[in-house]
Formats: structure tokens, C-alpha cells, sequence
């Protein structure tokens, strides 16, 4: 029988589960990338961490090792760029590090009309959130197939099943993520390597702070209960990876609105983001 507990007013599974050899994380210096690290440490005996900000990832690597028996090694690197992800994958080649767990969890986002955007942004998101998510998964799974077994964890958003004004081309490499996912999840099953895309709604993290154009807020009209915290969403990412589950929408009423939003008719659809109020001036 599982062994179930409370942690922040949600009930988990805290059944023992096999450790990881060693988990690669990108996007670990803050967010959701950096709580996946602290929930993790115990179950990994080494760790990667890989973001820009190096600082953030040496101060995050230092309380890890000071609290859990875990070996930490960080990489300063931009993903959008090919080269940096070669590197990263050639470096651990060279330090031994073979990554059985990896989190794509790196991204941005771009809030306004299309129209108005920067190409050099909308660039850089589509890079990051799509193509360095599957070159990353594309350089490290040959090995956990010749080892019959390895998580991948694709962060992807509510946004994935949603067609989103203001939002549109985040919203549009989110569908991405989350079609990937599932039919690589198909194509791995039988080398015993389980696929999990993360659908979470709005999280309080540093992600719209980055997605804001000219300091326009993005949620002014997002309802303060909606919201769901990185430490659930993390929580219920890792159980649904060790239920080997495809998809998860991390918090009751993401959840909710998922199956919702899976009932309703693609022209109701349209009508609906349509009448969606709107803070882009």
C-alpha cells in the first residue's frame, strides 16, 4: 500500500521510490527549476543544474550539498544557442555524468499582440521552449534506451490546450511540448523510460516578470485563487513521475479547468478567448 502524507494542505505519496543516478535540470536558478532541485536532492546521488545565472546556481548548489548526500555540478550556458547545448552534453560526457532524470523545464514566455512583438524575442522563446527542449532530449536519451530505463519531465502549461490572445506564440510552443511528450512517451514505453508533460496553470515565479512587455501586468485579471504554488506544482509533478503517469495539471482547479476546457467545442472555444478581457494596451 502507498504511504500517503500532507505537505502544504496537499496529500502526496511518499512511498520509496528508485533513486536517480544522476538528474539533469534546466532553468535551476529559479521557478520551478530550482524547487525540483531542493525536492529531489534526496533521491539523486548527482545532480546538474543549468541556467544563465551562475551565481543563483552556485549559492542553490551549495545549500543542496550542505542538506543532502547529493554531488552537485552547475553549467552557466544560454540554451537558445546550439553550440552551448552541445557543450553542456559533451562536458558531462567527459566528467563521467550520465543523466538518467531530465526536467526541461527552461522557458519563457512574451505577453502582447503579435503584431507588436520583438522577432529577436519571439526567436529566443521559440528556440528555447521547443528546439533546445527536444535537441537537450535528443542528446541525452540514447543512453537511458541502452540502459532500459530514465524519466523525462517536459514542462509544458494549461496554455498547451488553450489558443490564447496576447499569448499566442508561447501558447502555440506549449502545444508543442505537450504533443512531443505524448508520442515520445509512446515511442520510449518499451525501453522502460517513462515521459511526463507538466501542465500547470498560473505560477507566481519570475516567468512574468520576464513575459511582461513595458511593465504591462499579465494577470491583473487572474483570480488570486487560481494560482497555484511552485512547491504543489512540484510536488504533484513527482508523483505523477513515479506513477509513470503522461500528463499532469498540477492543483484542483487547473485540473479543473482542464477537463473543462477538453469539453468545450473548438468555435466555443474561439468565442470565449475572444470575450477574454484583455490588459495590452
Amino acid at each position: 500500500m502507498p504511504t500517503l502524507s500532507w505537505r502544504a494542505g496537499h496529500m502526496i505519496d511518499t512511498t520509496p521510490v528508485k533513486p536517480m543516478e544522476c538528474l539533469l535540470i534546466t532553468g535551476a536558478s529559479a521557478g520551478l527549476g530550482e524547487e525540483f532541485a531542493k525536492q529531489l536532492a534526496a533521491r539523486c546521488k548527482k545532480m546538474v543544474l543549468v541556467a544563465r545565472r551562475g551565481d543563483r546556481l552556485a549559492t542553490l548548489a551549495a545549500t543542496l550539498m550542505q542538506t543532502h548526500d547529493v554531488e552537485v555540478c552547475c553549467y552557466e550556458a544560454d540554451l537558445c544557442n546550439e553550440s552551448a547545448r552541445v557543450q553542456l552534453h559533451a562536458s558531462l560526457e567527459e566528467k563521467g555524468w550520465q543523466p538518467d532524470g531530465l526536467i526541461n523545464n527552461a522557458g519563457m514566455g512574451d505577453y502582447g499582440t503579435f503584431h507588436e512583438s520583438s522577432w529577436e524575442k519571439t526567436e529566443a522563446m521559440i528556440r528555447l521552449n521547443m528546439e533546445a527542449l527536444t535537441h537537450l532530449t535528443h542528446l541525452f536519451l540514447p543512453p537511458m534506451i541502452a540502459a532500459g530505463s530514465g524519466q523525462i519531465i517536459n514542462i509544458s502549461s494549461l496554455a498547451s490546450i488553450l489558443p490564447i490572445p496576447d499569448f499566442a506564440v508561447y501558447a502555440a510552443t506549449k502545444a508543442y511540448v505537450s504533443s512531443f511528450s505524448e508520442a515520445l512517451k509512446i515511442e520510449l514505453k518499451e525501453f522502460g523510460i517513462n515521459v511526463l508533460a507538466v501542465c500547470p496553470g498560473p505560477i507566481k515565479t519570475e516567468f512574468g516578470q520576464v513575459a511582461a512587455r513595458n511593465g504591462t501586468p499579465i494577470a491583473a485579471n487572474m483570480r488570486e485563487w487560481f494560482y497555484v504554488n511552485k512547491e504543489q506544482v512540484v510536488a504533484e509533478a513527482i508523483q505523477a513521475m513515479d506513477r509513470n503517469l503522461a500528463r499532469v495539471y498540477p492543483g484542483w482547479q487547473v485540473c479543473l479547468a482542464a477537463a473543462g476546457i477538453s469539453l468545450v467545442p473548438l468555435a466555443l472555444l474561439r468565442l470565449l478567448m475572444a470575450t477574454r478581457p484583455r490588459k495590452v494596451s
